[in-house]
């Protein structure tokens, strides 16, 4: 037997991770390049402090106060009048997910998304020990809705995983899907991603909305993008209670730091503050499709803080060259096509600059 002994599963597996380069402009990984403000910071800072004084015990293992505050912030956004037992949260919304399939997949049981999707998903699935199933997106990216309702109905998934906007592709759902995948799956969970959804564009409905229709509706929201808090760790859910009930037997013992708690409900305090750029952004995402697209390249319709552009023969030596100028962009989603998440004017401009140059060296 190899040494260490892994699980067959495991075996030549690479741990997930985007590139981490010390570079002047990076924009590969959709953070926001906005940080929090001196006085968020400030009070984020004073929260932090006064959790230092009680580190010898444990934290709230439930996260109450910060689960009320969650849902009080998510009524404001499409939430219909959701309490604290409507509201789970944990380390990013990667361990929310994982805590997802821990308590509804499992063996004998299957998952099931669209691809091109997030690249995380079959990894929770595979780490859960539950069957992935992967079906397709049209060539723009959108979901044939009837085509998933049939797949579903085929596979029968214990949990479906949908991001809107979709990761990679910045694809939206359209308002009825939510529905549609509700009723088809019966007793399983669909779970509607919706890390990028504070950037959606007006007019895009959230899943929240339906949220109290079905029982087996689960929405999943992050504040690492939209809130600028990614080195924070804070990810959460909004779902049935009975959801969050089955979610909390599989969370570990004290899961959520004290530290983690009071910065996020400091950050919360500052939410019109810290959501302030988010319209910039989406500004600044809708001139680079433009530009883009004035450029003779394919570009998916974004309704997320990046936009997938393409295509190339070679993505890689494209990533490369504009990495070599100092910018850092993603090499991901399907064949040719590059990510970039979106920055200051600034950054934009030096991605701008470098994309052209590569260009023009290739033709």
């Amino acid at each position: 037997m190899p040494w260490p002994p892994l699980r067959d599963a495991l075996v030549g597996e690479e741990p997930y991770g985007a590139p981490q380069i010390d570079v002047p402009v990076q924009l590969n990984t959709n953070e926001n390049p906005y940080g929090p403000s001196a006085a968020a910071a400030a009070d984020i800072a004073e929260a932090v402090r006064g959790a230092a004084l009680t580190l010898n015990r444990y934290p709230d293992r439930e996260a109450h106060a910060l689960r009320a505050d969650l849902a009080t912030y998510l009524n404001a956004d499409g939430g219909q009048q959701l309490s604290e037992a409507n509201v789970w949260a944990a380390n990013g919304s990667n361990e929310v997910m994982l805590q997802l399939l821990q308590a509804f997949g499992g063996p004998g049981r299957v998952a099931l998304s669209f691809a091109p999707t997030y690249s995380m998903y079959p990894e929770y699935a595979r780490d859960s020990l539950t069957e992935w199933v992967v079906g397709h997106r049209e060539s723009d990216f959108s979901l044939d809705l009837e085509a998933a309702r049939r797949k579903v109905l085929e596979v029968q998934p214990a949990v479906v995983l949908l991001p809107s906007p979709n990761n990679p592709t910045g694809t939206a759902l359209p308002p009825e899907a939510v529905a549609m995948l509700c009723e088809a799956a019966g007793n399983g969970i669909v779970v509607i991603d919706e890390a990028y959804g504070e950037f959606r564009r007006e007019g895009v409905p959230s899943a929240l909305e339906v949220l109290p229709r079905y029982r087996n509706l689960v929405v999943t929201r992050t504040m690492s993008k939209a809130f600028a808090l990614a080195g924070a760790r804070l990810g959460y859910l909004a779902a049935h209670p009975d959801v969050v009930d089955a979610v909390r037997v599989v969370r570990l013992p004290y899961h959520l730091s004290a530290v983690t708690q009071a910065a996020a409900r400091a950050a919360l305090r500052h939410a019109p503050e810290l959501l302030g750029k988010v319209a910039e952004l989406r500004a600044e995402r809708d001139d680079t499709v433009a530009w883009l697209r004035a450029q003779g390249l394919e570009v998916a319709d974004s309704d997320a803080n990046f936009v997938l552009f393409g295509t190339f023969a070679d993505r890689h030596a494209v990533w490369q060259q504009v990495l070599e100028r100092g910018v850092l962009i993603r090499e991901t989603g399907p064949d040719g096509w590059l990510r970039v998440s979106i920055g200051t004017p600034e950054e934009m401009t030096a991605f701008k600059s470098a994309l052209v140059a590569v260009v023009e060296e290739n033709r």
